[in-house]
């Protein structure tokens, strides 16, 4: 009983702090992708490689926020890495000296599909030890 009711504290734990990534990355390409110094920070190629590591980390936590296993999980990765990007992608039409791309968003998808590999990996060699810990069955 006990075990039981420490292992869902976890798992809403995991899940709240997932959740809160999520909030708070794209409140910070909210505002940080307002300020002057957003323009150019990232010359061409490397933009596309910020674009990729910065959304599977937010498709990952998005992963861990929907509290699912399997293809569902990966969907919630893709998901939520596909509506902060867009929101961004949007956000940078109204911006001066920034522009929404296709290229970006693309970026952002494939950032999103990177991090429901992470999590899937994760999830395979961690066995269901820790699949206990971060999902509920």
């Amino acid at each position: 009983m006990v075990k039981a009711l420490l292992r869902d504290n976890f798992q809403r734990t995991v899940r709240i702090l997932a959740a809160l990534t999520v909030a708070l990355s794209a409140a910070v390409l909210y505002v940080g992708g307002a300020q002057p110094v957003a323009v150019g920070l990232f010359p061409a190629p490397w933009d596309k490689l910020a674009h990729l590591h910065t959304f599977a980390v937010i498709g990952m936590a998005a992963g861990l926020a929907g509290g699912m296993r399997g293809w569902r999980m990966a969907l919630c990765c893709v998901a939520g890495a596909l509506l902060v990007g867009g929101m961004d992608e949007l956000h940078q039409m109204y911006l001066p000296g920034r522009s929404a791309s296709w290229a970006d968003l693309a970026a952002d998808l494939a950032g999103g599909l990177l991090g429901a590999a992470v999590l899937a990996v994760f999830y395979r060699l961690a066995g269901d030890r820790l699949t206990r810990h971060f999902t509920h069955r």
